[in-house]
């Protein structure tokens, strides 16, 4: 299987939970597939893109995630920009030497959010499996995970807005939980626990 993704966090995050399957799984750039376009307004949207291109390139199953924050007061943005929001903000700085890294796209985040007291926020991901390029029945499974933002960031572990991710119940950060626990709790860990569901229902793996 190939993963179609090139996020060294998914990637780390999506090997480790896929990893007691006992399925060969290489990353996209293993066998030198350029990152796919992303030019829809939905996260399912875009993971079938990604899907079907790596699966069209490589000849191989693919496994597809798209994922990202979506912020209530900020009426379910960034979304499908979360990796760009430093260059996609309506609120976005011009520097362009300052966009898309995490650090920019959290202080982007924080700008946009000064001054209101509505922090809800979540994670969503959406995981698509493929058997091939065409196939006309992709698997599907989706989850979310909620928490506040929070101005100041905390913790050094994980990647993306992690540090400014707050779960009120365990008064830490999304960056401040170790690897096994955020796999446990995440939303891509949820999504992949249901997409292993189904391919055990349908007896496309072992059980």
């Amino acid at each position: 299987m190939v993963l179609a993704s090139g996020n060294a966090g998914k990637l780390r995050e999506l090997a480790a939970l896929l990893a007691p399957l006992g399925l060969q799984v290489e990353p996209q750039s293993a066998f030198g597939v350029p990152d796919a376009d992303e030019p829809f307004g939905t996260f399912l949207e875009n993971a079938l893109a990604k899907a079907r291109h790596a699966s069209r390139l490589t000849g191989l199953p693919a496994l597809a995630d798209d994922s990202g924050l979506c912020v209530d007061a900020l009426e379910g943005r960034p979304g499908v920009l979360s990796a760009r929001w430093a260059a996609r903000s309506p609120g976005a700085r011009a520097d362009p030497a300052a966009l898309d890294t995490d650090a920019a796209n959290n202080a982007q985040l924080v700008a946009d959010l000064a001054g209101c007291a509505g922090r809800a926020v979540h994670y969503y991901c959406v995981l698509v499996l493929l058997r091939a390029a065409d196939d006309p029945q992709p698997l599907v499974a989706d989850a979310s995970w909620h928490g506040e933002v929070i101005d100041a960031p905390r913790g050094s572990g994980g990647f993306g807005y992690d540090p400014h991710f707050l779960l009120p119940e365990l008064g830490c950060t999304v960056a401040e939980l170790d690897p096994q626990r955020k796999n446990l709790l995440g939303h891509r860990g949820q999504a992949l626990r249901l997409l292993v569901e189904r391919l055990r229902r349908d007896r496309l793996v072992d059980a």
